[in-house]
């Protein structure tokens, strides 16, 4: 056998793993608006090594992804996890909708619900082990919270310090900004100036502000006057702003996209950074009382709102406003009961209402009544509330400023199928954006917009959060009536270089991180 023949057979044979894993073969989109390339993924250890055209580098492991598109773990903007990353079950803890949907990395710690315990937090999520990467903010509600308790009042001069110095703490933690949920009570009760304050601590120490602003509808200030708010608050804290599920919500608001992104955008142009996320569904997700009860009657927490309750010239004063609120969400059959395990669970307002012989505003209050009982913190009760327009969500989605969220909680399907819902319905059939921009602004520029380092992108040197999907079969099982039915279509999703889902499964791995930010220069020395 002659020296060129033995060369050409050392050169076919098989080697040893070079690699850990090669991705090969597929559609590859980098998370970069650039048009995809056909190729390979190299993965070892927790990094991607090589991104390009297909070459023989032998691996551990080879999926075969011809045909398939090969991108960037999706990164969610706006979530509420806790069932599943806080739950004494370990497979719960893999967080199934989400890695269901190809869907890596998670934002959460949003609406103000964000713990300043945030070191402590991130021990014990990483102790138990979750599916996915989570990414914390502190809370101003939480803030708020520990120092003012539920009170309607605004904070003495040594209450505003303290909640500074949490707002501090929680930076110099790691978490990545303050959220806020101006909507929700005791939220609300806070003054423009209080939030700049606290804001403030967060700008100084490189964060951002990612606000529920106080009013996506016309419940208080309205839509514009908040986004104008929310707007100031960052002007005035230096730190960037993001609107959390950007919408314009109700129907005295519908076809005002137009007006909202003006308002974003005259800020844009004057040198400011402002984003947003929205999620692709036409029903928000809230909760009975947050949706219909006036602001004071939550002041002091429930048993204070159970005593109003009860007084009948102070229950007359509460049912007005809610008769108002309920129409400016579309009335009682545009709000379904999401809550699981309860005898409206799947039921509209209206049906409750005829099956109890009463009108809605009652059939409301006996429901806040009875899930409540404990006699403790209101339970919230879930409802998806169908209150806004296509053509607003159409016009938002098209922005090259906001990306996607599920803002996924439980009892709507935007927590297991918000992802390929956008995809099937807006990328596919409607033709709303595109694919480049789908995974874009699912990837790339939410990990910009959130300083996410090393993520969103299919780059060399990059942690490895790579999902693999079939474009046509890519697609939503959760509906409103079932919503809790995992999405299909993903072939296979790397968690920092960890198979955690194949063919729809979880492999069992927890593979996530707490992605927790390098501390400040102005924080104390540990």
């Amino acid at each position: 056998m002659n020296a060129l023949l033995l060369t050409a057979l050392a050169l076919a044979a098989p080697t040893a793993p070079q690699v850990d894993v090669v991705i090969r073969g597929g559609t590859l989109y980098s998370g970069a608006d650039a048009a995809p390339i056909t190729g390979d993924v190299e993965i070892s250890g927790d990094r991607i090594v090589y991104v390009g055209p297909t070459r023989r580098t032998a691996a551990a492991r080879v999926i075969d992804a011809k045909g398939q598109i090969v991108a960037p773990g999706f990164i969610d903007a706006h979530t509420h996890p806790d069932t599943y990353i806080r739950s004494p079950d370990a497979k719960q803890r893999l967080n199934l909708p989400w890695l269901a949907q190809g869907v890596a990395t998670i934002v959460m710690g949003v609406d103000g619900g964000g713990t300043p315990d945030v070191a402590q937090d991130a021990r014990t999520l990483t102790a138990a082990g979750v599916g996915t990467n989570l990414v914390p903010f502190v809370g101003f509600g939480a803030i708020r919270g520990r120092v003012l308790g539920q009170d309607d009042r605004a904070p003495t001069a040594p209450e505003l310090a303290q909640e500074k110095a949490l707002a501090a703490k929680a930076m110099c933690e790691g978490a990545t900004g303050l959220s806020t949920g101006l909507f929700y009570a005791p939220q609300s009760y806070a003054k423009t100036d209080e939030v700049i304050a606290v804001a403030r601590e967060a700008g100084s120490r490189g964060g951002m502000y990612d606000t529920h602003q106080r009013d996506e509808s016309n419940y208080t200030i309205g839509l514009i006057g908040s986004t104008k708010e929310a707007i100031e608050i960052g002007r005035q804290a230096k730190m960037p702003v993001h609107f959390a599920h950007l919408k314009a919500l109700g129907v005295d608001l519908q076809g005002q996209a137009p007006q909202l992104i003006a308002t974003i955008a005259a800020a844009r142009a004057a040198g400011q950074d402002v984003t947003a996320d929205q999620y692709p569904w036409l029903a928000s997700g809230s909760s009975v009382d947050a949706s219909l009860l006036p602001r004071w009657a939550s002041d002091g927490g429930y048993r204070k709102l159970i005593a109003r309750f009860d007084d009948p010239a102070t229950l007359a004063r509460i049912k007005v406003e809610m008769v108002e609120n309920l129409r400016r969400r579309g009335g009682k059959e545009s709000i379904l009961l999401t809550s699981e395990g309860m005898p409206w669970t799947g039921r509209t307002l209206g049906q409750m209402a005829t099956a109890w012989n009463t009108d809605p505003i009652d059939a409301a209050i006996r429901i806040m009544r009875v899930a409540n009982k404990d006699g403790t913190e209101p339970a919230g009760v879930g409802v998806a509330s169908f209150n806004m327009a296509d053509r607003d969500v159409d016009l938002l989605m098209q922005q090259p400023w906001i990306v996607t969220s599920s803002d996924g909680s439980d009892g709507h399907p935007r927590q297991y199928a918000t992802f390929p819902r956008k995809y099937q319905t807006y990328v596919r059939e409607r033709k709303v954006i595109t694919l480049r921009d789908f995974i874009r602004r699912s990837t790339g520029l939410t990990a910009d917009m959130y300083r996410i380092e090393h993520r969103g992108y299919l780059r060399a040197g990059y942690y490895a959060d790579v999902v693999v999907f079939d474009p046509t079969g890519y697609a939503p099982r959760a509906d409103y009536v079932h919503p809790r039915v995992p999405s299909v279509g993903v072939k296979a999703l790397f968690v920092n270089g960890k198979l955690a889902l194949q063919d729809g499964a979880t492999t069992g791995t927890a593979a996530g991180r707490v992605l927790l930010r390098p501390t400040p220069a102005n924080c104390p020395a540990p």
